[in-house]
C-alpha cells in the first residue's frame, strides 16, 4: 500500500543544507528496498512530499523518523495519508 506523507521543514537553510547528503542517501536506499515511491521538496525548501511503500502508517512513521532529516531536526511535522494511484505518466518512469 503506499501512503503520501507532506512535511514540514525547518526554516533554517543551514540545518537543511548539512542534512541534505545524509537524508538522500537514505533515500536511495529506501528505493533500492522497494520502500520509497517518490520524493522531493516543494519550491522554497519548505517542506516535502514523500511516497511511501508500506503495510501500514506505523511503517511510515518509522521510515520517517529514521530519516537523516528528522533525526537532525529538518522534518518538523508530517501528516501520512493512504494514497491511491489511480493514473501514472509512464513517461516520466523514463528519466
Amino acid at each position: 500500500m503506499k501512503y503520501a506523507a507532506i512535511v514540514k521543514y525547518t526554516p533554517d537553510a543551514a540545518t537543511i543544507a548539512k542534512a541534505r547528503p545524509a537524508h538522500r542517501e537514505y533515500l536511495t536506499g529506501l528505493v533500492e528496498r522497494g520502500k520509497l515511491v517518490i520524493s522531493g521538496p516543494f519550491a522554497g525548501d519548505g517542506g516535502a512530499l514523500l511516497v511511501y511503500e508500506a503495510e501500514n502508517p506505523g511503517q511510515v512513521e518509522t521510515l520517517i523518523t529514521e530519516d537523516p532529516f528528522a533525526i537532525q531536526g529538518v522534518f518538523l511535522s508530517w501528516e501520512i495519508r493512504e494514497w491511491n494511484v489511480v493514473i501514472i505518466n509512464q513517461h516520466l518512469l523514463c528519466r
